[in-house]
């Protein structure tokens, strides 16, 4: 029972990270794309590789706050759901080439990232 107070918390903590990122965001750049969905997308990619390959692989965090990061916050401030309707969304009103790129980008960078906060916990542990 535990743990799902712990994702509870880092849950709710990830959802209003990824409101005030969205918000951040959209104070300088226009709403036109979802550039906020993506910058939270991207942030999360890359905390849950830090978090993963180098905290967790390394044995400094707790199961918990692993959990808490991870599963909690993680998963609060990624939107993939707000990522696949928006995309719908273009889709429906014939913008085709914003949802592909919104796609594109959405895949790619955060896969980029994910793999950079690999590659940087290697560089970081020594190995």
């Amino acid at each position: 029972m535990q743990n799902y107070f712990i994702v509870f918390l880092g849950a709710g903590l990830g959802g209003v990270a990824r409101y005030w990122g969205s918000d951040v965001v959209y104070k300088f750049l226009p709403i036109t794309f979802p550039y906020g969905t993506l910058a939270v997308n991207v942030a999360g990619s890359f905390m849950i590789g830090i978090v993963m390959y180098y905290l967790n692989a390394n044995e400094l965090i707790s199961q918990e706050m692993r959990i808490f990061l991870t599963t909690g916050f993680c998963g609060g401030l990624t939107t993939f759901s707000t990522f696949s309707y928006e995309t719908v969304n273009y889709m429906k009103t014939g913008e085709y080439l914003t949802a592909g790129l919104s796609v594109f980008l959405n895949v790619f960078l955060t896969l980029l990232v994910l793999f950079i906060a690999y590659k940087l916990s290697k560089l970081l542990h020594g190995v």
